[in-house]
């Protein structure tokens, strides 16, 4: 596999991880994943995912979104469990 195709695969997974934390992140509070995308883009939850990927991708759902809402709490955001 060339570096580029690998490196699209490596993208792809992260994509398709974070559209999938997004989900769980508005339906634990029940929010739309577009009101979700926001909050989480606004708090630095996004870029935490992006930044943290190897690690937490290892991790329960529920325990990525639990780390979410700190990373959120912490950059100014209001949402809690």
């Amino acid at each position: 596999m060339s570096d580029i195709q690998h490196d699209n695969t490596n993208k792809s997974k992260l994509l398709d991880y974070v559209i999938c934390c997004i989900g769980a992140f508005a339906w634990r509070f029940s929010i739309s994943n577009a009101q979700a995308y926001r909050y989480l883009n606004h708090y630095q939850g996004l870029s935490f995912l992006e930044k943290h990927y190897e690690i937490e991708h290892t991790f329960s759902v529920d325990d990525v979104i639990d780390d979410l809402t700190t990373v959120c709490l912490h950059n100014g955001g209001a949402l809690t469990l």
